[in-house]
């Protein structure tokens, strides 16, 4: 049987935030988080950080809420929600959401309101239950993870962003920006189980949500036990297809059909190796997972990994109805 953490009510529950302290969105979310509190006769301290400090702000605050049984609570987007988990997952304490990004896929799969004070209440009521994470060359993800063309969607979304803001249509103009250029394909040498294939992609795609795979409409055939997020992953290979197939595939992923589209593979997995074949002396290749965009070296190591991440969450039929009762569409 998994061993639980253990909470002490008492203890003061361990908050990172991603803002700058002193800022005005810190004071924000300040007020939320101490009125709650206030409200349900709890603790917390709360760790204010920048971006380039997240990482070492959320290991320290996991190994904390170990020590005194309690959990550490990310308040972010998909990247500061990877970062604190990744410390979580290390020091096996409990860990509580509260999410605050464009999709929050992996909130809403866990029945986690979107609604910073509701979140709150509810993780401070809420007992820890292990939920599937994956990972890829030994870091943490919980959304996706991905090779080629959607690290390029990510970097252009991002941009399109920061001029135009955040909003479901400007990530959807990104991504056709993207998607009409001329992406670079890739030799990818694949080992699954037993099986090894040498095919030639524009995108690999690792996906450990079956609410962003339903939405996408790609989910995969049934073929291992349990679904993606819950016993296995799901595999995406985008082959390589011309610009008016690529308008098409964004329509179908835009209407929740992208398994339709033409040139795109589906499988189920647990465990697979990639090995790019890369240009001369170039050791790293571009990989995005939960939203970050990063280098790592060759091979790539996708697996669902053993060990849970120990959650602050509803229990699974709670959890399914509020995800089931998302009125968002689906977005590519």
């Amino acid at each position: 049987m998994t061993h639980l953490p253990e909470l002490d009510p008492a203890a003061p529950v361990q908050f990172v935030v991603n803002a700058a302290a002193g800022s005005s969105d810190a004071a924000a979310k300040r007020a939320v988080i101490e009125s709650v509190l206030h409200a349900q006769g709890r603790l917390g301290e709360l760790h204010f950080c920048k971006p380039a400090h997240l990482a070492s702000v959320a290991g320290e605050a996991a190994l904390r809420a170990l020590s005194i049984r309690t959990a550490v609570v990310a308040v972010g987007g998909d990247g500061t929600l990877n970062t604190v988990a990744q410390g979580a997952h290390a020091a096996g304490c409990a860990m509580g959401v509260v999410p605050q990004g464009t999709f929050n896929y992996f909130a809403r799969v866990n029945g986690i309101p979107a609604d910073p004070a509701d979140a709150i209440r509810l993780l401070l009521r809420a007992s820890p239950l292990p939920v599937q994470v994956a990972g890829i060359n030994g870091h943490v993800f919980l959304v996706n993870a991905s090779l080629g063309l959607y690290p390029e969607l990510l970097e252009d979304r991002e941009a399109y962003k920061s001029r135009f803001g955040r909003s479901r249509w400007v990530a959807l103009v990104a991504a056709g920006a993207t998607l009409l250029r001329a992406p670079r394909r890739f030799r990818l040498h694949i080992e699954m189980g037993g099986t090894v294939r040498e095919l030639e992609a524009l995108a690999l795609f690792a996906g450990n949500n079956r609410l962003q795979l339903q939405q996408l409409g790609a989910e995969p055939e049934d073929s291992l036990p349990g679904t993606p997020g819950d016993g296995s992953m799901a595999g995406l290979v985008l082959r390589p297809i011309g610009r008016l197939s690529m308008l098409r595939l964004m329509l179908h992923g835009a209407m929740g059909r992208l398994g339709e589209a033409a040139g795109v593979e589906r499988f189920e997995f647990e465990h697979l190796v990639v090995r790019p074949t890369l240009p001369q002396g170039r050791r790293g290749v571009k990989v995005a997972f939960d939203g970050e965009v990063t280098t790592m070296r060759a091979p790539l190591d996708f697996r669902v990994l053993a060990k849970p991440l120990y959650l602050l969450r509803p229990r699974r039929s709670v959890a399914a109805e509020r995800a089931g009762s998302s009125t968002d569409g689906p977005v590519y």
